[in-house]
């Protein structure tokens, strides 16, 4: 499925972005110097910083962006001619800073759309916000049209093994800390399952191929591990 695939090359091209925002407790790579924020306060603050990136183009569909943030899938989606693209988080000051006509500002866990509304739902790299993994995933399959699909990633669960944590700096160049809720694959595909929804695929990519000197050392200290995990779910009939 093209978005999967997008998933994963979004994810690997923008893989020096998010080694370098790991910051591993006994590691010189990245200095833990960073006071830790709740999702909702770290949004609000790394909204100055962060960039709305586009990627490859889909297929026509009508999409929802959950955890849109500044919108980095908007325009990705919007390119495919779909006759209803919509972004979607709960930081105000994300969207206020994001792409797209329409974005709407609210709980990923209580969306605000009848049932079966979206043909495809993406999201990235934000359910690591959600403690409720279930509530979440349910909620998802409820918002998707029979036959729709629901395609996200989540930060591996190699980040709470190797005591990995999530830092950006703010406009000031502060550095802080993002909290998050690790997610093992196991419980990812209960949820799935419990949700009604059937697992076509799911990938641990690997960076294959960087000039970045930083992204060089990581491999080599951390042996080239997964960071991500995609997982693409279908709801059938």
């Amino acid at each position: 499925m093209k978005i999967l695939n997008s998933q994963l090359s979004t994810l690997n091209s923008q893989f020096s972005t998010l080694t370098s925002h790991l910051a591993p407790s006994t590691s010189h790579l990245a200095p833990r110097h960073a006071q830790v924020l709740s999702p909702r306060v770290a949004y609000a603050l790394w909204a100055d910083t962060y960039p709305a990136v586009a990627h490859n183009p889909l297929m026509r569909v009508e999409a929802l962006d959950v955890g849109t943030g500044s919108g980095r899938y908007v325009p990705l989606l919007q390119s495919t001619g779909a006759s209803v693209v919509l972004g979607l988080d709960f930081s105000l000051a994300m969207l206020t800073r994001g792409v797209g006509n329409r974005r709407i500002c609210a709980d990923a866990c209580r969306l605000p759309f009848k049932r079966g509304a979206f043909d495809v739902i993406n999201a990235s790299l934000m359910v690591g916000d959600v403690a409720d993994l279930g509530a979440w995933t349910r909620e998802m399959a409820r918002a998707l049209a029979v036959g729709g699909h629901l395609v996200y990633s989540d930060f591996h669960p190699s980040w709470a093994q190797r005591g990995w944590s999530r830092t950006f700096r703010d406009a000031d160049g502060t550095l802080h800390e993002v909290s998050y809720h690790p997610h093992a694959i196991d419980d990812h595909l209960d949820a799935l399952e419990q949700a009604g929804l059937c697992v076509r695929a799911i990938r641990e990519p690997r960076v294959t191929r960087s000039f970045d000197p930083g992204i060089r050392a990581f491999r080599r200290r951390w042996n080239n591990p997964q960071v991500v995990v995609v997982f693409h779910a279908v709801k059938e009939p």
